[in-house]
């Protein structure tokens, strides 16, 4: 499965940037943004501002397995890098 990485800089309520990748077999920038939307309401921080501005594009490459098994039970993936919950 070739997977597109989307590139994401949200601020926290608190203030304090989070970075994460939003992974899905779908290369289109508006579902990226909905995924991530997804994702931080799930963790408490659903009012962030996230746009295409905060989630860009990055680049396209293979899957490992684990990440493409989540993507086919729940459409994305989100890989946290920093100041994530």
């Amino acid at each position: 499965m070739d997977i597109h990485v989307y590139d994401t800089y949200v601020q926290a309520k608190d203030g304090h940037t989070m970075h994460f990748d939003v992974i899905t077999n779908v290369k289109d920038d508006k579902k990226a943004v909905d995924y991530a939307k997804q994702w931080l309401k799930s963790v408490g921080e659903g009012n962030a501002q996230v746009t295409t501005e905060e989630c860009q594009f990055c680049h396209t490459q293979g899957a490992p397995e684990p990440i493409a098994e989540q993507i086919r039970k729940n459409g994305y993936f989100i890989q946290k890098m920093e100041g994530c919950p």
